[in-house]
């Protein structure tokens, strides 16, 4: 893990209100995975570490706009999603109502996803970062290297690690900046992404490893 600022990055998907806050729309899903995880806590630890030690930083958020609400067919999640309202804004022009809503960002994470040099990507539409400019933002930077957070484990974040290393990223998930939902039928999203996660990523990482590495790699 001897990680560089000048190739690898941190990767932060859907940092939102309505799957890590227990005002989220999704938190009956969400909230004891991301309790036990310290999901939150882990994910500001990283932030700070990444920019003390001038890492960069990008975002990949999920937003519904009025028009996605008539796609004429979903996946189970998907639908799910729609019907709750998860991730809703108002358009893609206006931040009319985004403030405080699901689709916000944690207030503790806005210092940083809202500095100047964090980079956030256009909103992903389903799961992977094949629907938005993530891929491109991190070319431009000659990023090499991705650390991956976020959520969902089992959908967004999973479906972004194989996009990613499709494309020739070398990719880490660091297991305790993630979380993922649980439903009586279906079972227990983490753990079915963490098998994953072992067999493709190049490496399956703590928070603890990735400040540590980003501390030694101070400029």
């Amino acid at each position: 893990m001897n990680w560089n600022h000048a190739d690898t990055a941190v990767v932060f998907i859907d940092p939102q209100n309505d799957v890590l806050s227990p005002t989220g729309s999704s938190w009956d899903a969400t909230g004891a995975s991301v309790t036990e995880n310290d999901t939150v806590a882990h994910m500001l630890a990283i932030f700070e570490a990444a920019k003390a030690a001038s890492f960069g930083m990008f975002i990949s958020p999920h937003y519904f706009y009025p028009t996605d609400h008539r796609w004429l067919f979903n996946g189970a999640l998907e639908a799910d999603e729609l019907r709750t309202g998860t991730f809703d804004r108002s358009g893609p022009l206006t931040v009319d109502g985004f403030e405080g809503s699901g689709a916000d960002w944690l207030e503790e994470f806005k210092p940083y996803i809202q500095d100047p040099d964090t980079v956030v990507a256009s909103p992903h539409k389903v799961f992977g970062s094949q629907t938005n400019d993530l891929v491109l933002q991190l070319r431009k930077r000659r990023i090499t290297t991705v650390l991956l957070g976020g959520m969902l484990a089992n959908m967004c974040v999973e479906s972004h690690l194989r996009d990613l290393l499709e494309q020739g990223f070398e990719v880490y998930v660091v297991r305790d900046a993630i979380a993922g939902p649980r439903h009586p039928e279906w079972g227990d999203g983490y753990q079915a992404a963490l098998v994953n996660y072992r067999f493709l990523a190049h490496g399956v990482v703590t928070t603890e490893d990735v400040v540590a590495a980003m501390q030694s790699a101070v400029p």
